[in-house]
């Protein structure tokens, strides 16, 4: 059986028919939904990290997509139509109840089970990570954030404080808030809660399956590094911004430099990651060749 063109308009009607009408499907889901998100959670600070992740979800979907529409079809209903009518429960629920994390959640069963509905469960393994950094476009629940938020910025402003300290700065803490000469700076939820955390994460991911690695063992540190990195980098970032305003007024350290510094969150938060990657390759063996 010949492999179908690389231009979907040159497809056979029946080949191109079913995947048209699941893009229309999705396409009336995930548009309100999109504008949901962009209207409430993606202007906020802490989440405007939000279209960056839809971004590089929707490249990494399309960078596998030729595999996924070359599969031979092997409709799995037995699994999707389960798969679909739960993904679809879950959206109106979300949608009618104003439920964001269930709204947006819910599209990422549903555009599961229409591939195992058109071409079966072979043609998810490509789009697997895909699927997977969908995750991280869910907004967090509010109850999870306010638990886990206040811990890491206490961490946060208690490593600055010393590492700023040692550096023999003049610098006291109470609580999260660091007094630094005349300044007082509060460690907001943007510079070191749980979803700058939850945002560098997926950074770490992401690169993490760029790479590659072929040693399973690597691959497995890299990955439990990531959170200890992710937090060093939203240190970095409070001490940055602490260092800004103590050299250069409460006016820069809020203005400009502030923005550039969520910048240098996310470049020392791969630079991190990168360094860990070739701490790894030298202390862990390499796996062997297989011979030719």
């Amino acid at each position: 059986m010949s492999a179908l063109p690389n231009d979907p308009r040159a497809w056979p009607v029946p080949e191109r028919g079913p995947w048209l009408i699941v893009a229309a499907g999705l396409a009336l889901l995930a548009g309100p939904t999109l504008l949901g998100l962009a209207q409430q959670v993606w202007g906020d600070e802490r989440q405007s990290h939000g279209p960056i992740v839809l971004a590089v979800a929707l490249w990494l979907l399309a960078r596998r997509w030729p595999q996924v529409r070359d599969m031979p079809a092997r409709p799995d209903a037995a699994l999707g139509v389960p798969l679909l009518a739960v993904g679809l429960l879950l959206y109106v629920l979300g949608r009618s109840q104003g439920i964001l994390v269930a709204e947006v959640g819910a599209l990422i069963p549903v555009l599961a089970a229409c591939v195992l509905l058109l071409r079966g469960r072979a043609a998810l393994r490509p789009w697997a990570f895909g699927l997977f950094f969908l995750c991280f476009l869910v907004p967090l629940p509010g109850l999870v954030v306010d638990t886990l938020t206040q811990p890491m910025k206490l961490a946060a402003s208690g490593l600055a404080e010393q590492l700023l300290y040692a550096a023999g700065y003049p610098i006291s803490r109470t609580g999260v808030v660091l007094q630094i000469g005349q300044y007082q700076l509060l460690v907001a939820d943007a510079c070191a809660g749980l979803h700058t955390l939850f945002a560098l994460e997926a950074m770490g991911l992401l690169y993490l399956n760029l790479v590659r690695h072929p040693s399973a063992a690597r691959n497995v540190a890299l990955a439990l590094l990531i959170v200890p990195i992710s937090f060093l980098a939203n240190v970095l970032r409070v001490v940055v911004l602490c260092l800004v305003t103590y050299h250069l007024g409460d006016a820069a350290g809020q203005g400009f430099l502030h923005g550039l510094a969520g910048l240098l969150l996310f470049l020392a938060a791969l630079l991190l990651t990168m360094a860990a990657d070739g701490l790894l390759r030298l202390v862990l063996p390499r796996p062997r060749e297989s011979a030719a």
